[in-house]
């Protein structure tokens, strides 16, 4: 499996959610609404998910295994910098 594509939609309100992400896969499969997270130990990813009826929220699609899981991480988080600094260098 490889990500081909990673597109990056950054939030500008107030609250944890710094961005929403779009992943494809191996050109044939995309992934919408995943979200970058500020949580107290630094960024991280939430799968896009549903509220249930219980009221709980469930993952609609998510890795099988946390290898696959830090994998995605690694690759949208990395991709979330990059915009990040080339927009700092524009401000400047």
């Amino acid at each position: 499996m490889q990500i081909t594509d990673v597109r990056i939609r950054k939030v500008e309100k107030e609250g944890k959610m710094r961005a929403v992400v779009s992943i494809t896969i191996d050109e044939e499969f995309v992934v919408h609404d995943i979200k970058v997270i500020e949580g107290e130990k630094g960024l991280f990813i939430a799968m896009p998910s549903r509220k249930a009826a219980d009221g709980e929220y469930r993952d609609i699609a998510h890795p099988i295994n946390s290898q696959t899981r830090e994998s995605i991480q690694q690759i949208i988080l990395d991709k979330y910098r990059m915009e990040a600094e080339t927009e700092e260098s524009f401000i400047l």
